[in-house]
């Protein structure tokens, strides 16, 4: 039974997250059943990033085993085909044959994420719903030195949901990097593995910085109090999006 890597990219304003819901519509389940319409095989992805609510993906991956060996352009474009009939806002970039081995969820080595504001008076018009929007005028400078403060290994019970399943707060972030363009701001988190909320509970707290209410000594203080009660305002979920996924040169 040969097993399919998906590269995908999804609009996920429609949805209730990457993971299949009882009663709403998510990413998952709008695959699965387009692959069910290709192939007739009821299946069950696996996905690399359970992204919640509103939240985008240029770069999620997810595994499937199929019956039959397919071509993989055949698997990308049919099941694109049926995406569409259902105008979903989803797409299969590519569709490869990997190794049995390989699991699009506990094979990642690094998982990369954006985070995009919009900082002007004027709202946004074009990325409605893809962009948070932050009249204020922020300190991109001061964000960018502030997120320091986070790199590395921490205990981030402060910046994660109190409806986290994970085993443990501890987690290593690699990069928080914080740069501005324009009336464009871009906030890039990367790590082995983020807790829920993890990425819009820092940009949240990183935005209280740039507007001058916090200093950086009050982020560091935020993150040593591992209290959910001392991080800022949570990032809405409009603004970021899985823009990666590592894995072994090896298995995928």
């Amino acid at each position: 039974m040969p097993r399919f890597r998906l590269d995908i990219e999804y609009d996920g304003s429609l949805y209730a997250g990457w993971q299949r819901q009882a009663d709403q519509p998510s990413v998952q389940q709008a695959i699965e059943q387009a692959i069910e319409k290709f192939c007739g095989e009821q299946v069950s992805l696996r996905g690399a990033g359970r992204t919640d609510a509103g939240v985008h993906a240029t770069g999620q991956v997810a595994h499937v085993d199929l019956v039959k060996a397919w071509p993989d352009d055949k698997v990308r474009d049919a099941v694109n085909a049926h995406l569409q009939t259902a105008k979903a806002r989803i797409a299969i970039l590519k569709a490869a044959v990997v190794p049995d081995g390989f699991d699009a969820r506990f094979s990642a080595t690094g998982r990369h994420y954006l985070y995009r504001i919009v900082n002007r008076r004027a709202p946004a018009a074009l990325d409605k719903g893809k962009i948070w929007w932050v009249p204020k005028r922020l300190d991109a400078e001061a964000m960018h030195e502030a997120a320091k403060v986070l790199l590395g290994r921490h205990d981030f019970t402060t910046f994660r949901s109190t409806q986290c399943q994970a085993d443990s707060p501890i987690r290593t972030l690699d990069r928080l990097d914080v740069s501005r363009v324009g009336d464009l701001i871009e906030v890039r988190a990367s790590a082995r593995s983020f807790l829920h909320n993890q990425v819009r509970s820092m940009v949240g707290s990183l935005k209280r910085v740039g507007e001058g209410g916090w200093t950086i000594a009050d982020l560091k203080a935020a993150l040593d109090a591992r209290d959910r009660a001392a991080c800022g305002q949570v990032a809405p979920p409009d603004g970021l999006f899985l823009v990666g996924v590592d894995y072994p040169q090896a298995s995928g």
